[in-house]
């Protein structure tokens, strides 16, 4: 059993931690058997449970968060991430839910991109770009689990070996998920990376979240967010970087406090809104890159649980699950529907390669590419 006991000031909001009654107590680790895709690949999950009742479940396919439960402030918990029961549901009907993507996150436009002198050509799978990797990025793959460890931090290590050509990648890349979850709720996941020949790598987690539950029918419109950036970097119409850095000041795009998620999502008169049909934009975050700092406060006032996300990353994409028409149905038996779930994916910019001034996605070998994101979750105080 567990009680609210530690308060602490989030913005404006008091919020407080679920922690234990029962003394000091170890997260643990669990591995089981999670079907077969119809090829007969065995998929595997390792479950991750603290003793607040957080329980994550990870899934070798992708290296997804499959399922992710939270206590409200009732201490009822809900599975607040998208997605699928079975396994070969995710290839069926991909929708990137709670996968891990790579090896660049985003898009690249038309799929092409210049390295050291030399062109590369890339597999194109969204308009003539290239999104999240190609047409078998790393949410199409299936990972090997090489740890899982239980105690005062539970952990579970995936790996993975992208191969030099890959969907029209160089270099041999190797890259690990390391996802942790420890007593003071905090999930984390830390993508690195490591090449033999020089690359571009961009990885970041692509879980859609619901604060009041994926099965709750309610959809996240009302819900609250916060990001923690003055600038946003417009598209044109296939969502392509212009290269600009512009103010969220006056527009659509200040989450600067909070703000509800519907309130100008339909703002007509706004051609970014109307791009990307609502919100599908990388916001730049302020503080220093390189050093994990809060990007993001996503608040449901009515179940009380809030998500903070830290990470080391310059920009997070904030994408409001605008192409949801109906034709899915997810794991709680539920239709989802445009405002269902919102992603928030903390990486380098889009289409990186094809801008000096971005941030740069070149990885070289004898370095390691690190993306470090912490979730952290509390509530509300009643």
């Amino acid at each position: 059993m567990t009680r609210l006991l530690r308060t602490h000031a989030v913005g404006a909001a008091a919020c407080v931690l679920l922690l234990s009654s029962a003394g000091a107590a170890a997260a643990e680790a669990h591995r089981e058997p999670f079907g077969k895709l119809t090829d007969g690949t065995a998929i595997e999950s390792v479950t991750l449970k603290n003793a607040t009742g957080i329980t994550a479940r990870l899934m070798t396919l992708g290296a997804s968060i499959q399922s992710l439960s939270v206590p409200d402030n009732r201490g009822n918990s809900a599975d607040i991430v998208l997605g699928y029961a079975t396994a070969q549901e995710f290839l069926d009907k991909p929708q990137f839910f709670g996968a891990t993507v790579g090896r660049f996150a985003n898009r690249i436009a038309k799929g092409r991109f210049n390295l050291d002198g030399r062109a590369y050509t890339l597999a194109t799978n969204d308009h003539g770009n290239s999104l999240h990797g190609g047409l078998r990025g790393f949410d199409k793959v299936v990972w090997r689990i090489d740890s899982i460890k239980s105690g005062t931090t539970a952990s579970a290590t995936f790996s993975y070996s992208s191969p030099a050509g890959e969907e029209g990648y160089p270099g041999n890349l190797h890259v690990l998920a390391i996802y942790t979850l420890n007593e003071n709720n905090e999930l984390g996941v830390q993508y690195q990376a490591t090449t033999d020949a020089p690359t571009i790598v961009n990885i970041s987690n692509h879980s859609y979240f619901n604060l009041a539950g994926e099965s709750s029918g309610r959809s996240v419109m009302d819900q609250l967010l916060q990001i923690n950036a003055a600038k946003f970097t417009p598209v044109d119409q296939l969502l392509i970087p212009t290269g600009e850095l512009s103010p969220v000041a006056g527009t659509p795009f200040d989450f600067r406090e909070p703000t509800a998620i519907g309130a100008r999502i339909r703002d007509g008169h706004d051609l970014q809104i109307r791009y990307g049909r609502g919100y599908d934009h990388n916001f730049v975050l302020s503080g220093s890159s390189g050093q994990l700092r809060t990007a993001v406060r996503f608040t449901d006032p009515q179940s009380g649980r809030v998500m903070e996300i830290l990470t080391k990353a310059p920009a997070v994409q904030f994408y409001s699950g605008n192409f949801f028409d109906g034709t899915i149905v997810g794991k709680g038996g539920k239709v989802y529907r445009q405002g269902d779930a919102i992603v928030l994916e903390p990486q380098l910019f889009p289409d990186a390669p094809n801008h000096p001034d971005f941030p740069s996605a070149r990885l070289a070998p004898g370095s390691t590419y690190d993306n470090t994101i912490v979730f952290r979750f509390s509530v509300l105080k009643r």
